[in-house]
């Protein structure tokens, strides 16, 4: 009998447990104010979030694709792990240009600020990260504050910015649009390196192998990190997957992140 009452008791916990990890994917949910046909059909963020969970942490994740292409999406490796995934989509060049991309990812990122609770989410302890064009975005609006600033959200309330593979150049697809080269090194007001900070979030960047990535993005990104070390930033990392190129960086980088989120959380 004992055993029968152990069993049941056990057979109630996992299913109460399951019950709390349950975990659901909500898509299209509208996150802007702008409101011309363009935008309503673009802007929209899906979000992955576990219905029995509160509080936990949250990443925001930008999709790649050279800002000219590219859509949301939740990353496998990030699905289930204990986390709120948002997933944005942004206007692409070159039916906007840069800075309304930048103003789009911002928008998101404040959205999330303000909304993410009702999913589970800790407002306190909201990751941004993104993948190439999405980990440009992702430097731009945590480094230049002026970018959330406007949707009145404070960039340094982000935990830490976590870009893969991001320019920090002015980013290619606006030099393309200025008649400037790839190849052409060029730094203006729409670089991260332009904004280079002590006292913005944590900074981990994640690159790919330095002779199989994207142009020179290692090495831009290792001067990056060098330039905000001199600065006196207090956790700035650099991770380099070597026999990863550009493309295929971003899941082993996956791995390195949330190693790094449980890093940071662990220290707060």
């Amino acid at each position: 009998m004992k055993h029968f009452f152990f069993s049941i008791l056990l057979a109630l916990i996992s299913v109460a447990s399951f019950a709390q990890s349950q975990y659901s994917t909500l898509r299209d949910v509208p996150y802007s104010s702008k409101s011309d046909e363009y935008s309503t059909q673009r802007l929209k963020l899906d979000i992955h979030y576990n219905t029995g969970a509160k509080d936990i942490p949250v990443i925001v994740w930008f999709h790649g694709g050279g800002l000219t292409g590219g859509n949301k999406f939740i990353p496998a490796e990030l699905k289930e792990n204990g986390y709120v995934v948002v997933a944005p989509n942004y206007r692409l060049i070159p039916d906007v240009d840069v800075e309304e991309c930048i103003d789009d990812a911002a928008e998101a990122v404040a959205w999330t600020f303000k909304n993410i609770e009702r999913y589970g989410g800790d407002p306190k302890r909201i990751f941004v990260s993104g993948h190439s064009a999405g980990g440009y975005l992702t430097s731009m609006i945590g480094l230049e504050k002026k970018w959330l600033d406007k949707y009145g959200v404070d960039a340094d309330s982000i935990a830490a910015l976590i870009p893969y593979s991001g320019q920090v150049i002015t980013h290619f697809s606006d030099r393309k649009s200025k008649g400037i080269g790839e190849l052409t090194p060029y730094v203006d007001n729409h670089a991260p390196l332009f904004h280079v900070r002590n006292d913005c979030p944590s900074y981990i960047i994640i690159t790919g192998d330095a002779e199989q990535e994207l142009y020179g993005r290692y090495e831009e990104n290792l001067y990056m990190w060098r330039m905000m070390k001199l600065a006196g930033h207090p956790d700035v990392r650099i991770y380099k997957l070597d026999g990863y190129n550009h493309g295929d960086m971003a899941s082993p980088a996956h791995h390195i992140m949330k190693q790094e989120i449980s890093r940071i959380l662990s220290e707060k």
